[in-house]
């Protein structure tokens, strides 16, 4: 952790003053040199980040932690660096907060390297793209919106559609088949789903090739809106210091904008649209683009995304959606159907899903897909209101077909089975795929629909039948 300032009566030539408190903005008077903009300074056991000038000697720091015991004229010491993380070996298997300090009761991490949190973007010359799928195992996902490796992924929904969930069964199905190292970044979400994920790891025995951070909700602002870099410094290492692949997962990336909101207004900073801070885009991108590919490593980055009110117009949600590679959207309709996972077909897309990189075969099977379900979508109308039998036989065997679909697309989940009761299943694409062949030529429609409900492949729905 960064080095430790105590109070003292007796304060050095660097040191400053507080000379104002309000909330978890502190002002700092300095009467030598002025620290710099993203410095960290002490004061006491509370550290303080410098994010703007107020005058000649005095800066506006943002409180990374508690400002209890805090009061004017307490010295503050400028470290003369911004903060620092622990990179290497030493970090695996650890669960750690902002600053790279053990959150999991360990001893701290003794890592011989240390690297700033605040870094730049790889230059442009050196980004690579890579035309390659990362397979989850999850039908809905690998069909629909395939995941790019070295991309960014977002998983759109709001509250109770399942966000956590299915970012629980990608780290359970992906870091246990990644070769490189995994990150999972918690940003604003509950402490109990940080206590359970750190178990589901050790049980899974994945741990020693995960980090994990965390800046919860009940942590200051400055915390939330900091972890995410903190998370990114410690993967740009594995990426570009040992040329490893990198799995990153941020949960919740919007949490990471409403603390950058809460902190543009503890600053004073006028809000933009819907009360936003008018640098969203700019600390979106911040973060965003220091996700990349280079020729020495990649990192995937999967991302849930909180969307407020089902809003997918909201600013922070629409920010989000252009830095994507592909965008999984979860459906509230779906879920009160019991459609798990409630992956929305017709609004999720990946920029993967052509034939150049996912084959011929899978790209005319998503596309039958869509189109079979996209058809129903427009005759639910018709038989809510007349009835499936006033429906020709053409639209009475589409919606069949895509009532069947609907049911193949649902999985049971590892994460959940101690709940569910129902062991999990990975499936491969390829019997994904041939599931979905089977069902568009009709060739198990002698089976009920709920024979098609929560299996891996569709060989399974003959046993359910």
């Amino acid at each position: 952790m960064a080095r430790e300032g105590k109070h003292s009566s007796a304060p050095g030539p660097d040191d400053g003053r507080i000379v104002a408190i309000r909330g978890s903005v502190v002002d700092v008077a300095f009467a030598g040199v002025t620290p710099r903009i993203q410095e960290l300074l002490r004061a006491g056991d509370v550290a303080l980040e410098v994010a703007s000038l107020v005058e000649a000697g005095v800066v506006r720091c943002i409180a990374l932690g508690t400002v209890r015991g805090l009061g004017l004229g307490a010295p503050v010491h400028a470290t003369g660096a911004s903060i620092q993380v622990p990179v290497g070996d030493a970090v695996l298997g650890r669960m750690l907060n902002v600053f790279g300090a053990p959150l999991d009761g360990l001893p701290a991490v003794t890592a011989t390297a240390r690297r700033p949190i605040h870094r730049a973007p790889p230059a442009l010359e050196e980004r690579v793209l890579r035309a390659e799928v990362l397979e989850t195992g999850i039908k809905a996902i690998d069909l629909l919106s395939p995941i790019e490796r070295g991309g960014k992924t977002g998983l759109f929904g709001g509250a109770g559609v399942g966000k956590t969930v299915l970012l629980s069964e990608l780290i359970h199905n992906t870091v246990e088949h990644h070769d490189g190292v995994s990150l999972f970044c918690g940003i604003g979400e509950r402490s109990r789903e940080a206590e359970e994920l750190w178990r589901e790891m050790g049980e899974a025995g994945v741990r020693d090739r995960m980090v994990m951070l965390f800046g919860q909700m009940n942590e200051s602002p400055g915390v939330r809106l900091l972890v995410g870099a903190s998370a990114l410094t410690m993967a740009e290492y594995f990426r570009d210091d040992r040329g490893q692949d990198v799995l990153l997962l941020i949960d919740n990336i919007f949490r990471y904008v409403q603390a950058g909101s809460e902190v543009s207004g503890l600053l004073g900073r006028m809000p933009s649209r819907v009360g936003y801070q008018p640098t969203l885009a700019t600390e979106l991108a911040a973060l965003q683009e220091r996700i990349a590919s280079t020729h020495r490593g990649a990192i995937t980055s999967i991302q849930a995304v909180y969307v407020p009110a089902d809003d997918f117009t909201d600013p922070a949600a629409a920010q989000i959606f252009a830095h994507l590679s592909a965008s999984v959207v979860l459906s509230r309709k779906r879920a009160s159907e019991g459609l798990y996972p409630a992956v929305d077909p017709l609004a999720s897309a990946s920029v993967m899903l052509t034939p150049t990189v996912v084959g011929q075969r899978h790209y005319d099977v998503a596309r039958a897909v869509r189109r079979t379900l996209a058809e129903y979508e427009e005759l639910r109308d018709i038989i809510a209101m007349l009835g499936i039998e006033e429906l020709s036989a053409h639209d009475r065997a589409t919606v069949a077909q895509a009532r069947r679909l609907e049911r193949f697309l649902t999985q049971p989940f590892a994460t959940v089975a101690g709940a569910t009761g129902t062991a999990g299943k990975l499936v491969p694409i390829d019997k994904t795929l041939e599931g979905c062949e089977r069902i568009l030529e009709q060739a198990t429609f002698d089976l009920p629909e709920s024979a098609y409900y929560m299996i891996g492949a569709l060989d399974e729905a003959e046993g359910n039948a």
